[in-house]
């Protein structure tokens, strides 16, 4: 008798047991279930944990709190830097980035008559670009056979991807932030640790390495760095979902230029995807396309660095008293001939 109860009892322990086991797996499945419904894709992103490590018996300047810039912001009102020559020492900020053993992937668009603009773009990428570490540029294009031979050097790469011709210069630009957004999705997220999403009519003049990298980071417009935001480009009409009425806004950035980690760039892409469909749905077409989203996103969601003009110039032959080095420049051509349509 004794014996059957201690069995009896032995049986409804590992019933519970086992009880608990399937009741824990299917609030798992659940919780899994409910993120896909939701459209919340949570791959497993490549994080690092390392701190700003400097090696021992690095020689750099001293920093400085009273000395630096003066005639431009380094910081904005909500505490994010702003990058401009004469505020990193890149010696030491490379040094410490090093020994995190980075990827920065790397992304351009060269549809059409943009083709003539990738051989520039690489080889100058190669001169300035994240130099000394790893960078895996990837190159969408409609016409992968007419890709230019370029040098790529160690610990560095090139994946083209053929993408369908646009008769549009704005659906190719609306089309961008879908393609980035799947691209993160199913490649990048183990693979990378940053990415950066460039315009391919663009060429690099200067150094640009890691004092550019950050959470969420975004370029300030090189026609608008100087200007009050009532006269900013912003999308006005309340109907599209990238309005921004008067007296809102802080920067104007590129959209030729923006960048930060796989989960926070994976994140802006999605939103402006799906502002992008909502505003097709309502047959509206933001004043600038991709453009008015990311500022509207940016509005929204704050940079956590902010690049300057030099990273973003208008043109290699153009100047400002403030802008001391041109790092990447837009590359002087005629819209009207390099476009598939006005």
């Amino acid at each position: 008798m004794l014996l059957r109860q201690n069995f009896l009892i032995i049986l409804v322990f590992f019933g519970m047991v086992l009880s608990g086991l399937i009741y824990l797996k299917n609030n798992q499945c659940r919780c899994n279930q409910q993120i896909t419904e939701q459209g919340i894709i949570n791959p497993e992103w490549k994080q690092k944990t390392f701190g700003l490590r400097s090696s021992p018996g690095m020689l750099y300047n001293q920093p400085s709190a009273l000395v630096g810039r003066t005639d431009v912001a380094s910081v904005t009102s909500w505490s994010a830097p702003i990058i401009w020559e004469g505020t990193f020492d890149s010696t030491l900020i490379d040094s410490i980035y090093k020994q995190q053993n980075l990827t920065i992937a790397t992304t351009v668009f060269a549809l059409g008559k943009y083709m003539r603009f990738v051989k520039d773009f690489l080889e100058s990428a190669e001169q300035h670009y994240f130099v000394g570490f790893q960078v895996h540029y990837y190159l969408f294009t409609d016409q992968p056979e007419s890709v230019p031979e370029v040098k790529i050097g160690e610990n560095r790469s090139l994946t083209v991807r053929k993408v369908q011709s646009l008769n549009r210069w704005q659906d190719i630009s609306m089309g961008r932030m879908e393609k980035l957004e799947k691209l993160i999705e199913n490649e990048l997220a183990s693979e990378a640790d940053y990415i950066f999403c460039l315009d391919i009519d663009t060429k690099f003049y200067g150094h640009w390495g890691v004092e550019s990298l950050g959470r969420l980071v975004g370029v300030i417009h090189p026609w608008l760095f100087d200007t009050p935001r009532n006269r900013f480009t912003y999308e006005r009409r309340p109907k599209s979902q990238a309005y921004i009425p008067a007296g809102e806004g802080d920067y104007y950035y590129a959209g030729a230029a923006f960048g930060g980690s796989l989960e926070d760039v994976h994140h802006l892409t999605k939103t402006c995807r799906e502002q992008l469909s909502i505003d097709a749905a309502n047959s509206i077409e933001a004043v600038w396309q991709e453009e008015s989203h990311l500022n509207k996103y940016f509005l929204l969601n704050k940079p956590s660095k902010l690049l300057s003009p030099e990273y973003m110039w208008r043109d290699i032959h153009e100047s400002a008293a403030q802008i001391k080095i041109i790092r990447f420049t837009n590359v002087p051509k005629n819209y009207a001939e390099v476009r598939p349509n006005p």
